[in-house]
């Protein structure tokens, strides 16, 4: 009787490895936050959406309800910190000090050179950098707690290839993704001494509707001519995995940065 408990509750473990944990995820409207938001309450989590698009987020929401986890819509834009504090408040009042958080939040614009560039630049670095920075100061207090309650957190950066490759036409977003991964290997620096464990995950070509924010007829079109080149590409979920596998690790395992490609993208 205590053999079969036991194998029992291994089962139960290994089928939730996150349940008792509370996560935020931004930019969970669509693609990679979706997907993640999806899978972390699938193991256990209470989770915390959070994007622009508070329709989308209340779908969300309800489809894992139905599916019997634990989730929160907050519409929240990162670009406004004041929004982003917020969300902080509220997630901490229904679940508790956060002890995971991924920084999803992201856009893809290309440079569009001679062409009011500046535009497509500023807002990049208004989400990519400001806001994955807003999302950081905004939560970091409650991983340090969790951390010093529970023993270990985590921050996970959804940054890009593009932060250690050139991508003609993209400069602009290449650029904001250094930064955010370069933010990233600094942040780790500062928060590994209080067992809050920093993730970069750098993914190359996705299937998301991230090109979709493209305007340019041409530009989107060379974009997705260059997806149809590959085979089989990535999907939001296959990422989700990987953030769900990084987080699931043993306490005293941090696996700092990721790169994920499809295996024909060279």
């Amino acid at each position: 009787m205590t053999t079969t408990t036991t194998i029992a509750s291994q089962t139960t473990s290994s089928a939730r490895p996150l349940a008792g944990r509370v996560a935020v995820v931004t930019g969970a409207s669509s693609g990679i936050g979706e997907a993640t938001a999806d899978l972390l309450a699938a193991q256990g989590a209470h989770v915390a959406l959070l994007a622009r698009r508070g329709d989308r987020l209340a779908e969300h929401v309800a489809r894992i309800e139905a599916a019997g986890g634990t989730a929160l819509a907050v519409p929240s834009d990162v670009t406004e910190p004041a929004s982003i504090a917020d969300a902080a408040t509220r997630v901490r009042e229904r679940f508790g000090h956060v002890d995971l958080v991924v920084n999803n939040a992201g856009l893809a614009l290309p440079d569009l050179l001679g062409q009011a560039a500046g535009t497509n630049w500023q807002r990049m670095i208004e989400v990519n950098v400001t806001g994955a920075w807003a999302v950081v100061d905004a939560f970091v207090p409650d991983l340090l707690a969790a951390a010093a309650d529970r023993g270990h957190a985590d921050l996970v950066t959804i940054s890009s290839v593009a932060a250690q490759t050139v991508l003609p036409g993209f400069g602009g977003y290449a650029a904001s993704k250094a930064a955010l991964s370069h933010l990233s290997r600094n942040l780790r620096t500062q928060l590994a001494p209080s067992d809050v464990r920093v993730t970069t995950i750098e993914p190359g070509a996705v299937d998301t509707e991230l090109r979709d924010h493209i305007d340019d007829p041409a530009i989107s079109a060379a974009v997705q001519e260059a997806m149809d080149s590959i085979e089989k590409i990535p999907s939001g979920a296959d990422v989700a995995e990987l953030i769900a596998f990084a987080v699931s690790r043993p306490r005293h395992v941090n696996l700092s940065q990721i790169s994920v490609l499809p295996s024909r993208e060279v």
